[in-house]
């Protein structure tokens, strides 16, 4: 069974920047893929990033447009989030897949097999 921790989430203002971290335990051997997720009350959980687990081939959701940057580094992955705004106030997920980063961001989130539980960012105006 895998082991998903975030940390480093918080408050921030518009335009500042953030790193969260997520650290893997357990099965993590078996995974193909790591990577974040967020969600906000009322809405569906979005597919932010995904890379291959301890690095290498990553892919990003349409809207990233360049403001984050995910990275891996053995059992763990990071997301730096730059040029923040209020929209992106979620609760961030760390996830883990044996799926590939593209089928991670895009595809169904009921898919995914390990979630971990989550860091709160919130970016104020």
């Amino acid at each position: 069974q895998v082991q998903l921790v975030e940390s480093g989430g918080g408050s921030v203002q518009a335009e500042g920047s953030l790193k969260i971290s997520c650290a893997a335990s357990g099965g993590h051997l078996t995974l193909n893929s790591m990577g974040w997720f967020r969600q906000t009350p009322g809405k569906e959980r979005e597919g932010v990033a995904a890379i291959y687990y301890g690095g290498g081939s990553l892919w990003y959701a349409n809207w990233v447009k360049g403001r984050f940057t995910i990275s891996a580094k053995g059992n763990m992955v990071y997301l730096q989030m730059n040029n923040l705004r209020p929209e992106d106030t979620a609760m961030y997920y760390c996830v883990a897949s044996r799926s590939d980063p593209v089928t991670v961001v895009t595809g169904d989130p009921r898919d995914i097999e390990y979630w971990g539980r989550g860091t709160q960012v919130t970016v104020s105006s």
